[in-house]
């Protein structure tokens, strides 16, 4: 199984399904990390997001009419290593609108929603974004990094919360416009330096970034079969981490994008090697780090790259 799944579901089903019928009575269980509406949670949606980067999102659009459950939320965690527990399920059972990453990233809610017998309505992101694995290389399942994907999911997103709660249907539309004006300047950012930069070399651990590096024109030059390696969890062979190292002896790469939730020996390797040849260090995460929201993470990462690539 890839490190890319998110947690597995175990042989707890029964156990789970007793500690919800007890909890489901009380009207005041609210799951840990719910943002309430101001509003009352009665009046609020419920909705549940993976990550929080997604669960920043819906707060964005959503704004007091909503209460948002982020499920991974720990900037400092490697969230291939969440564990699915009863919390989360209680959280999923509740739920009027889930938002999944999709792409394997995050399979089971799909699978505690389910057990739950509950029919919220799903926002797959992959499935929103419409990519497909090509040329015989995986998919990249790291959309959160591809702006015109989250500009969909934002209008879906608008979409769902307003079939859960009509009365806030042009709140949610309004809210949406404005989260995608922002985007739309984050996207203008990339281009200018797609403009100045095209077909600059950069390295990765891993494909985290790799839309976003992308969308500014830069050429990644890791080899595809390091950052699978890192990816499922497996040794990277001799003759391809030297040809990776080599990367930064050769000043082949302008910068390294490195992902700090998921280290280990060979990356750890790549970050020396970058330092020792003086190859600019852009650090990547797959959750919101602590005080930011995503449209100020996602800005903090093109200047992270803009002052690399000076």
């Amino acid at each position: 199984m890839s490190r890319r799944t998110l947690g597995w579901w175990g042989a707890g089903a029964l156990s789970l399904t007793m500690f919800l019928a007890a909890c489901g009575s009380s009207a005041s269980d609210q799951p840990a990390g719910a943002s309430a509406s101001s509003a009352g949670a009665a009046a609020a949606v419920p909705v549940v997001a993976s990550t929080n980067v997604y669960g920043d999102i819906a707060k964005q659009i959503a704004g007091d009419r909503a209460s948002v459950t982020s499920i991974i939320s720990n900037p400092d965690a490697d969230p291939h290593s969440y564990e699915a527990n009863t919390r989360t399920q209680l959280a999923l059972s509740k739920a009027r609108v889930v938002i999944e990453n999709g792409g394997g990233y995050d399979d089971f809610v799909d699978t505690m929603l389910k057990s739950a017998g509950n029919s919220a309505k799903v926002l797959n992101v992959v499935d929103i974004s419409g990519k497909k694995a090509t040329g015989g290389k995986n998919l990249n399942e790291h959309v959160w990094y591809d702006f015109p994907t989250i500009e969909k999911l934002a209008d879906q997103l608008a979409a769902a919360l307003a079939e859960a709660d009509p009365a806030g249907a042009s709140t949610f539309t309004a809210n949406a416009a404005t989260f995608k004006q922002k985007m739309q300047q984050l996207e203008a950012r990339e281009a200018s330096i797609k403009a100045a930069h095209t077909g600059a070399g950069a390295a990765i651990t891993e494909p985290v970034p790799l839309y976003m590096l992308e969308a500014c024109g830069l050429e990644n030059k890791t080899p595809d079969e390091f950052s699978e390696a890192i990816e499922e969890g497996t040794d990277v062979p001799a003759n391809v981490l030297q040809e990776t190292l080599d990367l930064f002896a050769h000043k082949e790469v302008k910068l390294l994008a490195y992902n700090e939730q998921t280290t280990g020996p060979e990356t750890e390797k790549m970050l020396n090697a970058a330092k020792t040849n003086n190859i600019a260090v852009v650090p990547v995460t797959e959750t919101l780090p602590d005080g930011k929201e995503y449209i100020s993470w996602m800005s903090g990462n093109l200047s992270a790259i803009e002052t690399a690539l000076r």
